[in-house]
């Protein structure tokens, strides 16, 4: 067996690790009142939280019931040290990183679905229609147990990413759990080079009401939407529909909330070591003062949060449906002495009322429930689309 002094070497790197976050991010442990050690104590906490961390490898090595994998352990601990952070925050062992580098830029192909972590598993948010995910009947909020057979609760964000990812035509084997299934699905899912969801846009109301829904928040779309905009003049109000919209690029939310915003705060970004960013609304780029209301749902994900949040916060429409899924932030890769690396969120998006979009995502004032459809069965709600039904009886109360 190893003795202490040794076991205490090899976890030097965990430690420094666990003091560096510690002093870096100013929470770690002690914002949640362990051991008496709070954000902003001297460096006396930290060293005080080494010593917990020490006597709990040392107690591991020397009393569990078998002889563990050390390396395994170091594993675990730092893959929980950065998943207590938030959902993006992520660490990559030597090999991990290598391939994390090394993976192709362009050419990938996907499942159809976008994926983040929450309750620490791999959570499916919102799903591209008519893509493999979407043909296997995946659907908002499944949780993805098993990628390949790997746990997505021991494995980060990044990692379950990359694993989905691969050449057109391979496979990946997951394991769903779904809120109306009582237990887990296997899939063979084939991926495929997926496009962006097709823009869709309709006339309501003796073409009174512009209907737009982007899919997904990409340049674009947010250029079509412009386009569709400025191509209506006699219009005399918009319905943006940003359900399970999807879109990694928080500025093409923050354009998209200027075509109806002439002035203000859209939203700011900032971080403890992150130079503050506010981003006001351009009056060059705004393009219509009709009324308008704003449709989102749990799929609702990243720039379309953002444009969710400033058209609600500066009283520009409402914005009607359920609870957003929180996405709003910054990483940086930061490389590691052993190969590995963290890929650390850095920064957050704020609302226009100062709330965190990746803490609280975006709250409709009018809220209406999704229908819990059984979409196996072809269940549809007797109401019909219950959003879309508010959101236009809410327009037409509205003067043009």
């Amino acid at each position: 067996m190893v003795c202490v002094s040794r076991l205490f070497q090899r976890f030097v790197f965990v430690l420094a690790l666990a003091i560096g976050l510690t002093l870096i991010t100013g929470f770690a442990l002690g914002q949640f009142g362990w051991f008496g050690v709070h954000a902003g104590d001297s460096q006396d906490g930290a060293y005080q939280q080494m010593r917990v961390y020490a006597e709990v490898l040392q107690k591991i090595q020397t009393d569990y019931v078998t002889d563990p994998n050390m390396s395994d352990v170091t594993t675990g601990a730092l893959h929980g040290l950065l998943g207590s952070l938030d959902a993006d925050s992520s660490y990559l062992t030597p090999e991990e990183y290598k391939t994390y580098k090394n993976r192709p830029t362009a050419g990938n192909a996907q499942e159809g679905i976008t994926v983040s972590k929450r309750f620490g598993y791999a959570t499916v948010v919102n799903v591209v229609p008519d893509s493999p995910a979407d043909q296997s009947h995946l659907a908002d909020g499944d949780v993805i147990e098993a990628v390949d057979s790997k746990s997505t609760h021991d494995l980060s964000l990044a990692v379950i990413r990359m694993m989905l990812e691969g050449k057109p035509g391979s496979t990946v084997e997951v394991t769903v759990i779904r809120p109306t299934h009582p237990d887990p699905d296997k899939l063979t899912l084939t991926r495929a080079l997926i496009s962006a969801p097709a823009l869709e846009d309709q006339q309501y109301e003796n073409a009174s009401i512009l209907y737009i829904k982007p899919g997904a928040l990409t340049a674009a779309h947010v250029d079509d939407i412009a386009a569709k905009i400025k191509a209506a003049p006699k219009t005399e109000k918009i319905l943006l529909d940003l359900r399970d919209c999807t879109g990694d690029d928080p500025q093409q939310g923050l354009r998209l909330a200027n075509f109806f915003i002439k002035q203000g705060t859209l939203a700011t970004l900032q971080g403890q070591q992150f130079p503050e960013q506010t981003f006001s609304a351009d009056p060059a780029k705004f393009l219509t003062a009709a009324p308008m209301a704003v449709i989102v749902n749990r799929g609702t994900y990243g720039g379309a949060e953002l444009a969710a949040a400033a058209i609600e916060d500066l009283k520009r429409g409402d914005v009607v449906g359920e609870r957003t899924f929180g996405e709003g932030s910054v990483q940086k890769t930061i490389d590691l002495p052993d190969g590995g690396a963290l890929i650390l969120t850095v920064a957050k998006y704020e609302a226009p009322d100062g709330k965190k979009i990746q803490d609280e995502a975006v709250t409709p004032n009018v809220a209406v429930e999704s229908p819990q459809d059984d979409e196996d069965q072809g269940i549809t709600p007797p109401n019909g689309d219950e959003m879309l039904n508010k959101a236009l009886d809410l327009l037409k109360q509205k003067g043009a």
